[in-house]
């Protein structure tokens, strides 16, 4: 019914509805059906940022693809850069 495509920094460049379903759709419904593939295609796009980085970036997958959707504490920290310092 609805499509969305997301660049690497998890933004929406493209959202497309393939019927007219949505003219039927309740408000709320609506909305939750487009929230719900944007966030799908931010996590697919994120993980693929994050296996294509593969050995080239330090820390974990799951850090860099925390970093990669926004928030770079946990890769930070595995770095000893983060705010409470070294990893223990």
């Amino acid at each position: 019914m609805v499509s969305a495509t997301v660049n690497a920094r998890g933004e929406i460049a493209d959202l497309k509805f393939h019927t007219d379903k949505y003219r039927s759709m309740a408000p709320a419904e609506l909305a939750a059906a487009v929230k719900d593939v944007v966030e799908r295609a931010r996590r697919d796009v994120a993980r693929q940022v994050s296996d294509a980085l593969g050995d080239l970036a330090p820390g974990d997958s799951a850090a860099r693809a925390q970093a990669v959707a926004g928030d770079p504490s946990a890769l930070l920290q595995e770095l000893g850069l983060g705010p409470m310092g070294p990893p223990r």
